[in-house]
């Protein structure tokens, strides 16, 4: 059972739609990427390893994708351009829930329904556990907890639940920014942080020429190096054409379903792959 630090009581009125996005890297590390969703955000420190991704708008009530399908674009987008996991929190009226993207792999969530009911599958938090490479045990348990009902926890209680348990590795979000809350709080909660930055769409050359200057640092520091763009390596070529392989379908995909979410994951992967080769074409050689 929660503890009371997360149960919640009723709340007047019906929840606004809002989200979070968690990266486990630092902001120097996300800011080259978070151009590419092509939305306004606000970047900041949310821990030691995190940062935090705080949307200036509310896509989701310019179309027909709710809030859910909108940040599974997002998370998958920034994933499989980097090496690093994105955690995408959610809420909305009805429902709250997490998305894990990582990499190329199927992202995994969980949902709870307003008044705090399960309504996932216990075998997305353990997969949840294992990529985040969460405590099997004792953070297992603390997971488990959160998939059985409690009549005293709310979907808002379960997402500070949620990152009670991540606080473990390392996540802290700053003041004011609280799962549950209404996007304009949020926005200008964030607005108000010393380290923010606002992360913009500067085109794609301002953007391939920051991805550029930081692609060196990345093979240096990577175990990857040989997969990454700007390695002498035959694989980052292979790895560019998957992803221009991958890219085509999956935004001919989103397009058919009109998914900007997945559109824009689709286009990210035809512009990583477009730039690894247009890198690997204009680089020096030996």
């Amino acid at each position: 059972m929660p503890t009371e630090e997360f149960r919640a009581g009723p709340r007047p009125g019906r929840a606004a739609p809002g989200a979070l996005l968690l990266c486990r890297a630092d902001p120097a590390s996300v800011a080259p990427a978070a151009p590419l969703l092509r939305d306004r955000m606000l970047l900041a420190g949310a821990g030691g390893e995190w940062s935090v991704l705080v949307p200036e708008g509310k896509p989701w009530q310019h179309g027909d994708e709710p809030v859910d399908r909108v940040v599974t674009g997002w998370a998958t987008a920034l994933a499989v351009g980097a090496p690093w996991p994105v955690l995408a929190l959610w809420w909305d009226a009805d429902r709250a829930g997490c998305i894990l993207a990582s990499g190329f792999r199927r992202p995994v969530g969980y949902v709870w329904l307003a008044g705090g009911t399960p309504a996932g599958e216990d075998e997305a938090m353990r997969t949840f556990a294992a990529r985040l490479n969460l405590d099997p045990v004792l953070d297992m348990q603390s997971l488990d907890a959160l998939t059985r009902p409690d009549s005293a926890a709310d979907a808002r209680a379960r997402l500070r639940g949620l990152l009670a348990v991540l606080a473990r590795v390392g996540v802290a979000l700053p003041a004011g920014l609280t799962p549950g809350e209404p996007a304009d709080r949020l926005r200008e909660a964030a607005r108000g942080l010393p380290d923010a930055r606002r992360i913009g769409w500067p085109g794609w050359r301002e953007t391939a020429r920051a991805e550029l200057h930081t692609v060196e640092s990345r093979v240096e520091s990577s175990p990857l190096g040989p997969w990454l763009p700007g390695s002498a390596s035959p694989k980052a070529r292979v790895l560019a054409l998957a992803q221009i392989t991958a890219g085509l379908p999956l935004t001919a995909w989103g397009l058919r379903r009109r998914s900007g979410g997945w559109v824009v994951a689709g286009l990210l992967l035809l512009g990583h792959g477009a730039l690894g080769l247009l890198y690997d074409v204009g680089r020096p050689r030996d």
